[in-house]
């Protein structure tokens, strides 16, 4: 994925707005920490939804041309890459943190679908 389309996912406006009402919700009492972890998930929610809408939903509904694997195991074998790209040093210019968070993610989802 480009790096256009990952800044690109991110519609800062948007999250500001969802992510100061949120704010707003939790109270004077929530920490520092806690508030920068419903930004960080504000953000990658925002990501996955624009990335799936600029992907034609492939991750969840795939088109399988070749592949017949299950919508499940092919997220699998995309976190198997992703993890084997982590683990060799050879992820030069992926966010290969967010694109596991993403993964697992669309993973729940595919497991509750």
């Amino acid at each position: 994925m480009s790096e256009d389309i990952r800044y690109e996912a991110i519609d800062f406006e948007q999250h500001k707005k969802l992510l100061d009402a949120l704010n707003k919700s939790l109270g004077p009492n929530v920490s520092p920490s806690s508030r920068h972890i419903w930004s960080v998930v504000l953000g990658i929610g925002n990501f996955l939804v624009r990335k799936n809408v600029a992907y034609g939903d492939s991750a969840l509904d795939p088109v399988r041309i070749f592949s017949r694997a299950s919508t499940e195991e092919q997220i699998l074998v995309r976190l198997d890459d992703k993890l084997s790209r982590l683990k060799r040093g050879s992820a030069a210019g992926e966010d290969v943190i967010l694109d596991l968070a993403g993964y697992l993610i669309l993973l729940m989802v595919a497991r509750k679908a």
